[in-house]
């Protein structure tokens, strides 16, 4: 199958944005450059999944362990995050019917990056294309942990039973619990884990690895995995008979 068959696309893309550091190195720029190139590539996809009518597109933007990278590092993507939130993409995407939401752990962050979060979201709420959710300060085991105490709490105020939690009660506590699960996971850099990224939600998330270093990651790439995916016989669990092919 070419790029340009017909063919069933994702109804959900999460996206592990890897390579920034890497690229700067390899260009001899500092690594600010790194992820100035890959805030500029993560618009591009947005509105490559607003084209190809793509209804979810979950970016990991900031992981709970990269508070850890050097200060200067961390301070210099505060301040991206920040300009991005300012500046006139935000009212663009808006007006292309992009709905943006925040997942993870915001109480970290600067009260202005919090409020440019709530802002973004407030403009973009009644949007009804393609939802760009951004994941930041955002750990898969913080998920699933802070779904537990949700529902320990629940038990505690009688709200429910123990024996009421269930595989979708701990589902609906999680970050994505509006949203379905990803179809499909592509991490770029070269990499090839998921380094604790939406663990519940990828139980059968089809995963893709790229050797392209995210600044890099165009058009052309982004069509190599969808059609990579397209190839891919979704079981489920079960039998060969019973896998799903989009084609």
């Amino acid at each position: 199958m070419t790029p340009d068959s017909k063919q069933k696309n994702p109804d959900h893309i999460a996206i592990i944005m890897d390579g920034n550091n890497r690229w700067a190195q390899s260009q001899g720029l500092p690594t600010k450059a790194g992820h100035r190139r890959g805030a500029e590539v993560a618009r591009d996809i947005a509105y490559a999944c607003v084209e190809k009518k793509i209804s979810y597109l979950t970016l990991f933007a900031f992981s709970s362990e990269n508070w850890m990278r050097p200060s200067k590092e961390v301070q210099g993507l505060m301040a991206l995050f920040l300009s991005v939130l300012r500046r006139h993409e935000i009212k663009q995407l808006h007006k292309d019917n992009v709905r943006l939401k925040f997942i993870g752990k915001r109480s970290e962050f600067s009260q202005k990056l919090q409020d440019g979060m709530a802002e973004a979201e407030a403009l973009t709420a009644g949007n009804t294309g393609t939802t760009v959710i951004v994941a930041a300060d955002y750990g898969g085991r913080w998920d699933i942990t802070q779904a537990a105490r949700s529902a320990a709490q629940k038990v505690m105020d009688s709200e429910i039973s123990l024996d009421d939690i269930t595989i979708d009660t701990v589902h609906s506590l999680t970050s994505l619990a509006d949203y379905p699960d990803p179809d499909l996971c592509i991490r770029t850099g070269g990499e090839r884990r998921i380094s604790n990224f939406l663990l519940w939600q990828f139980a059968y998330t089809e995963l893709y690895f790229s050797d392209c270093y995210w600044p890099d990651f165009d058009s052309e790439q982004f069509e190599l995995a969808l059609t990579d995916y397209a190839q891919r016989k979704r079981r489920y669990g079960g039998h060969e008979e019973e896998a799903v092919r989009h084609e």
